[in-house]
């Protein structure tokens, strides 16, 4: 391995070590980098969470003028609770398997891989005369629904110049993806009334309430797959549906007062997602709801947003676009199911690709791994993406 690759693997290693799972803060990793970062002369600001717990990073490396190009990745992992690990999965754990090293551990393909890929460009990045800047984008909860990384992109173009591409390392095996999925996400309570099992006349079972609500769900889900369009570029071509979680009753011998649901859909770009969620609450508004008060007033059904992403709609021939192929020498793009903050970027006026290290079907496994010949693509990419910076030339034509 070169140097830079080394020190890639040391840098992920590091990052592996810290525990970042959603519902922890990130701030121990995020001043490390901070600390990293400024041993390279790399000034770095903080955007911090309401409650102060989490923060997104922001750093600029090369000339304060507009046109910059964003890399941008997620500091928070799913959590390694329930799942079979070999190794200790907030350790790097480096195994060779037909000639190519995989790195394990929890984050390693999604996304520190991609992190600490970047990070280990710094040195080189800083030491080039760059003409465009680059700049890193670090956030946090993206994982429970893209929660951070809003209030960093509203900084842009404010606390730094405003960039003209964003480039987000999600796992694609260096492939470069211009769409994917949105998400809507909710949770649907059911209020009944307790009773004795031996006198459900007394009672209101929510659990039954809430399998009817259920049932009007997948009628949609059939609905949709019914509708798919094989020309999306999507797999699969239609807007799913899951039912994730059901927490509903106390005992066998008792009618369930309280029943909960949580449930998502994930959106096709051209799917319209507001009229889809305007079925389900007018389902509940005028079925469930009357069904439930006709039978006890004290009954009630609620409905509240758990993560709403929209999807990022492909967008031929953009900047990104144009730049992610001059770099990588792809002639085609690509599209995922799974969610991820390009979206955001794109909402916000800004061209945006995923392209990262890594394959998304290693992503939130047990023995989750990265090969190494994967960082190393990245690290070509990146020497192709700091060369580009430091020529002062435009964004390549298609």
């Amino acid at each position: 391995m070169t140097g830079t690759a080394n020190r890639t693997v040391e840098l992920l290693d590091q990052l592996i070590g810290f525990d970042t799972t959603s519902h922890l803060s990130n701030l121990n990793l995020i001043s490390f980098i901070e600390e990293y970062l400024a041993r390279h002369g790399v000034a770095t600001r903080r955007i911090e969470s309401d409650d102060r717990e989490k923060s997104n990073l922001l750093a600029t490396i090369g000339p304060d003028i507009p046109g910059g190009v964003v890399l941008s990745g997620h500091t928070d992992v799913v959590p390694v609770t329930g799942q079979d690990w070999s190794s200790n999965p907030f350790t790097l754990d480096t195994r060779l398997v037909d000639g190519d090293a995989r790195h394990y551990g929890r984050g390693s393909a999604d996304m520190k891989g991609f992190i600490a890929t970047v990070l280990a460009q710094v040195p080189k990045l800083v030491a080039a005369d760059l003409k465009t800047p680059i700049h890193i984008a670090l956030s946090y909860d993206e994982e429970v629904g893209c929660l951070g990384v809003g209030s960093m992109i509203e900084k842009l173009g404010t606390t730094i110049p405003m960039p003209a591409i964003a480039i987000v390392g999600e796992p694609t095996s260096m492939q470069i993806v211009t769409g994917h999925k949105g998400i809507r996400g909710f949770e649907t309570v059911f209020t009944g009334v307790a009773a004795h099992s031996s006198a459900p006349h007394l009672g209101v079972n929510s659990i039954v309430y809430a399998a009817t609500f259920i049932t009007f769900l997948q009628s949609l889900a059939t609905e949709q797959e019914q509708d798919s369009n094989p020309e999306s570029g999507f797999t699969p071509p239609w807007t799913t549906f899951n039912v994730g979680l059901i927490q509903g009753g106390e005992a066998l011998n008792i009618i369930a007062e309280r029943c909960a649901v949580s449930w998502e859909f994930r959106p096709l770009p051209e799917t319209d997602f507001v009229a889809l969620e305007a079925r389900v609450r007018a389902y509940i508004d005028d079925e469930i709801r009357p069904a439930l008060k006709a039978i006890n007033p004290a009954t009630d059904v609620e409905i509240h947003p758990l993560a709403a992403v929209p999807p990022m709609h492909p967008d031929p021939d953009s900047a990104a676009e144009r730049l992610a192929r001059h770099l990588t020498g792809a002639n085609t793009t690509h599209t995922v199911a799974y969610v991820a903050e390009a979206s955001q970027f794109q909402k916000h006026g800004i061209p945006t690709v995923l392209c990262g290290p890594g394959d998304i079907a290693q992503a939130h496994q047990p023995d989750e791994w990265i090969a190494q010949s994967e960082l190393d693509a990245c690290e070509d990419f990146l020497d192709r993406l700091q060369a580009w910076a430091a020529s002062g030339d435009a964004i390549p034509n298609g």
